[in-house]
């Protein structure tokens, strides 16, 4: 957390958590910027704070428990010191809002994903002595016009959200009811905020959105009588337009989609060398029959033709994914085609969860979650050992090959390597050369890898 600085301080200060994916971190910067507007400057420590919110994340239960037990920390700290005001931003907020508000009484205010501008009005209701909700969703609001506070920065890498909400109401998830509908940021002001970033001596962003290759903004031009709508700008053109702010900017997106990912942003990866090479293309299964029941409108071949097109088109393409196992009525048939799919892929890296059933999904209305934990766990175990193998094969392909990598800071072992990552998204350590400092380019010679970590040295 970083302090913050500005012209006229109210003396209040303001601290903030974030879990979950990367929007709510870079959410948690736009209510920074909202707040430091209105005098407040922010804390790294919670204990001295007179406003406490924790941004939160409903994917997976644990993530709520550990919400829940981290809110009992606060109340303590609370306890010694009365006038604090602790709430809930994000995710949680609207699901878990009276059991928050009334049943535990854990949190004054209560704030969900699109109401942020409103909460220096909740914080003066919490201050006249009452508890403040908002969790309206919106169809139109973006932050387009609001420059986040970069929190937790190294000063060199930082996130543009591009859009916000989904409209894929896959039967797992809770992102579509948490989040709102999809809408999609003015390009103009992405592009803006890259420049601004660049200039401050950011040299690589990563562009945000729960499906970024559904990025769709439509222009209108206004004439003395008439209103016409112009072309669309899709992802693949807003890719370029932020790829010209600089060469030395590097780009970086997610998440993709599979239904949705398109030949033509693969060409606008192909064609400009600061947007990297590396696409986090979610499979979650690779059984039809399953991917049908989790409304991921793709099947198996569907989900095999974008990987050929990326291989085709961007030959040495780093590709992630997501990987969910024991989902309702997955047999073992269904698991060994997900194992099957890894082997075709063999992913550079993977997130993998056995499947948690989420309240209000369409899948906890519909389907039965029938799969028996020891079960759901040992097929993870089966599918963490394989990617574990394919991570490794996938860095010893990159030794004894020259990357180039931006220098993010120092290797979290010992400060006398440098870290960064390369094109294909691997962190690569390597001894620190006093010739070269953070936020440089320098090209490394992959020497050998962990199943985690390209290593080697500076060559000139």
């Amino acid at each position: 957390m970083l302090e913050g600085d500005v012209e006229q301080q109210n003396g209040r200060k303001l601290y903030i958590e974030s879990y979950g994916c990367q929007m709510n971190f870079a959410d948690s910067e736009i209510v920074a910027s909202i707040l430091l507007d209105k005098g407040f400057t922010t804390t790294s420590d919670y204990k001295e704070a007179d406003v406490v919110f924790i941004n939160t994340c409903s994917i997976r239960e644990n993530a709520e428990q550990r919400v829940r037990n981290r809110l009992k920390e606060f109340e303590s700290a609370k306890a010694k010191n009365p006038g604090m005001i602790v709430g809930v931003l994000g995710c949680m907020a609207e699901r878990l809002k009276s059991k928050f508000l009334e049943e535990e009484k854990l949190v004054d205010v209560v704030v969900g994903p699109d109401a942020y501008r409103d909460l220096p009005n909740l914080i003066e209701k919490v201050d006249d002595g009452t508890r403040a909700v908002n969790v309206l969703l919106s169809r139109e609001e973006t932050y387009a016009d609001i420059n986040p506070v970069r929190l937790n920065t190294n000063g060199i890498t930082a996130f543009i959200s591009i859009m916000r909400g989904c409209d894929n109401m896959c039967s797992f998830c809770v992102v579509p009811f948490t989040r709102g509908r999809e809408r999609s940021r003015d390009p103009h002001s992405i592009v803006r905020e890259a420049r601004e970033l660049f200039k401050a001596g950011y040299r690589e962003v990563t562009l945000l959105g729960q499906n970024v290759d559904s990025y769709k903004w439509t222009p209108q031009e206004e004439t003395d009588s008439t209103t016409s709508v112009q072309d669309p700008i899709t992802f693949a053109q807003l890719l370029e337009m932020v790829a010209q702010v600089d060469p030395l900017l590097r780009i970086r997106f997610s998440t993709s989609h599979p239904k949705d990912i398109t030949d033509e942003v693969l060409y606008s990866i192909a064609k400009y060398e600061n947007i990297c090479n590396y696409i986090h293309l979610p499979v979650q299964s690779g059984n039809s029959r399953v991917l049908e029941l989790m409304n991921r409108t793709y099947d198996r071949a569907w989900y095999i033709d974008r990987i050929k097109a990326i291989r085709r088109i961007i030959p040495h393409c780093g590709i992630s994914t997501d990987v969910i196992t024991g989902f309702c009525s997955e047999t073992e048939e269904e698991h060994a085609e997900t194992l099957s799919m890894m082997d075709y892929v063999k992913y550079d890296y993977a997130y993998m969860f056995a499947y948690s059933e989420r309240p209000g999904t369409l899948a906890a209305k519909r389907y039965a979650d029938d799969i028996p934990e020891e079960i759901k766990k040992r097929r993870l175990t089966e599918v963490v050992a394989k990617q574990r193998a394919h991570s490794l094969l996938r860095l010893q392909e990159q030794v004894g090959l020259v990357h180039t990598v931006l220098i993010e800071g120092f290797s979290k072992r010992s400060d006398k390597d440098y870290c960064g990552r390369n094109d294909r998204n691997a962190m690569v350590v390597f001894p620190v050369d006093e010739r070269y400092k953070v936020g440089d380019y320098v090209r490394v010679l992959g020497e050998s890898c962990t199943s985690a970590t390209l290593i080697g040295k500076i060559v000139d």
